[in-house]
């Protein structure tokens, strides 16, 4: 008979509780039963102690156990890598950043002595210039108001730092409750990511913005397709928000997924409006539009049945005509979202395949660049706000972001560290140690919600403090003042530009009347098509060359 997980995870723990009862009996026979039986009463004591305690929940998942991971954490570097896995690209984030994640989450003073430990005259080393006039900040909290469009009647002033999208059933339960509250706590949003709105959501009551993907999860008829009727009922909740329509994510353009039959449980069920115990599909495009002007119309529809919350939507830039034309659909409409959150493709996803998550999709400062220029240049920057979402867990990480032309920046990986995520990479296979990215309740039931909350509450509140110090240095009053010019980078060992050299910016309007100079729009923009997505004629006619 096979022993379940959780028997396992236990057993070192209860063998050294056994082992010490039993030598506790016998010492009264032998001395050396009484040797034995002080360690393994020590280990006993130390496994009862993880059961009970709720700050480490990888200790309470592996008892005893875990106390081996933290002892070859404690090893010094020179000996680090021959028991654990290096800083490489064998990870996809560095323990120095996770460290820092841990300190913000924890409350833990984060200076550190002896000067920068990065080696500055290396190629790609950024920084940010600082002032000799520094300001003092009073207002540290920092928002942006998202709602130019005239029938936003529901305006949001949103954080400049926020949880990004990830859906109950690929985060536990115990994990959504935690992030929510926190949320809640900071007064800043959490996406709720495809999955919908789940009653983990909703019960801690912090601000959502609720994502819909080409599922229509929380608003879909039993055949798939989107129902209006439905997603009014959830648009017009008050703890939600704005409405994000998901056309790409970062880690998997392009790419549906499934959700096998036998994850689809009672409660993923109720959330997502599905049946339970069937197979639930996302097909990798949405029903409801095929064009650009589709798109705009269901904006607008979405704006009038969520009653008139912004509605916008993300997306990973890959083919620039299909941006190009989503622009020329919002000039020919006069309709437009109240934002856009740019994912790069660099960006985190519990399973994809390997080519998507390294070579599919623009990263992030790319098309960052890419979707402001084009905003500037088609006079519609004024009227639509950017987010931007890749790898950001840092204040200098928003900093060169919102530089770049984002007005707010989300975070996942940052907030699954703030949760006890110890990257252990296997979100995929329901084994999560840390009871962050698992469906198994013995494990996901295991992280402490009132703990965690305040970790994901902490280590926003001390980023965006970070930021407002970094800002201070810099002479600046609000992240809105940061420009192109601000943030400096080494392209080689003798050569230093700042963003507004390294980068090309338009100027306003440039696109209306065909002054734009940059290669991508001299070459796509005028065959962009509002009708389709299709490729311009020049691109068929180069495929079919290819193809004799």
């Amino acid at each position: 008979m096979q022993l379940p997980a959780s028997a396992l995870r236990y057993a070192p723990y209860l063998l050294c509780l056994f082992g010490a009862l039993i030598s506790l009996a016998l010492s009264c026979f032998s001395l050396l039963w009484l040797l034995a039986a002080l360690p393994l009463t020590a280990l006993a004591i130390m496994g009862t102690w993880d059961v009970l305690q709720k700050r480490h929940t990888i200790s309470r998942n592996y008892p005893v156990m875990a106390h081996f991971r933290y002892f070859l954490e404690s090893i010094g570097p020179e000996l680090r890598q021959y028991f654990i896995q290096s800083d490489t690209d064998e990870l996809p984030f560095s323990r120095e950043q996770r460290n820092i994640v841990y300190q913000r989450a924890k409350d833990i003073l984060d200076k550190k002595p002896f000067g920068s430990l990065i080696p500055m005259n290396a190629e790609g080393y950024e920084w940010m210039n600082h002032s000799l006039a520094p300001v003092h900040i009073l207002d540290k909290n920092f928002r942006i108001t998202v709602g130019g469009h005239s029938n936003t009647l529901k305006p949001y002033d949103v954080s400049v730092f926020n949880i990004s999208a990830m859906s109950f059933g690929s985060l536990s339960a115990n994990a959504i409750l935690a992030l929510n509250a926190g949320a809640k706590k900071g007064d800043f949003y959490h996406d709720t990511g495809e999955g919908s709105i789940s009653r983990y959501h909703r019960e801690p009551g912090g601000d959502l913005v609720w994502e819909i993907g080409s599922g229509y999860f929380g608003c879909r008829k039993p055949d798939g397709s989107f129902d209006p009727e439905r997603f009014a009922k959830n648009a017009q909740l008050d703890q939600v928000k704005m409405i994000e329509i998901k056309l790409s994510q970062g880690a998997k353009p392009g790419h549906g997924g499934i959700l096998p039959a036998a994850k689809v449980t009672q409660e993923i069920a109720e959330a997502r409006g599905v049946t339970v115990g069937e197979d639930v599909i996302s097909p990798a495009a949405h029903s409801a539009f095929s064009t650009p002007l589709e798109l705009m119309a269901f904006i607008a529809q979405l704006r009038e049945l969520s009653g008139g919350k912004p509605v916008g939507f993300k997306l990973a830039i890959g083919h620039p005509w299909e941006w190009f034309g989503l622009v020329k659909a919002m000039l020919e409409t006069d309709e437009r979202p109240d934002f856009i959150v740019v994912d790069g493709g660099e960006g985190g996803t519990g399973a994809a395949p390997l080519e998507f998550i390294n070579r599919l999709g623009m990263p992030m400062t790319d098309a960052v660049l890419l979707v402001h220029n084009t905003l500037v240049g088609a006079n519609l920057r004024d009227k639509i706000a950017i987010g931007a979402a890749g790898k950001v867990t840092s204040a200098f990480n928003i900093a060169r972001t919102l530089a770049l032309g984002a007005d707010w920046c989300n975070g996942a990986r940052g907030f699954m560290f703030s949760l006890g995520c110890i990257q252990s990479l296997s979100c995929h296979n329901d084994k999560c140690p840390s009871g962050v990215a698992t469906q198994d309740p013995s494990r996901g039931g295991k992280l402490d919600v009132a703990d965690k909350s305040e970790r994901v509450y902490n280590f926003q509140r001390n980023t965006v403090l970070a930021l407002a110090h970094l800002l201070e240095a810099a002479g600046l009053s609000h992240p809105r003042q940061l420009g192109p010019e601000h943030i400096m980078r080494r392209v080689t060992k003798y050569e230093v530009q700042p963003y507004s050299e390294l980068f090309q910016f338009l100027e306003p309007g440039v696109l209306l009347d065909g002054r734009a100079e940059l290669h991508v729009f001299q070459r796509y923009w005028a065959k962009a098509r509002a009708d389709s997505f299709s490729a311009p004629d020049f691109v068929l006619k180069l495929r079919e060359t290819k193809l004799r």
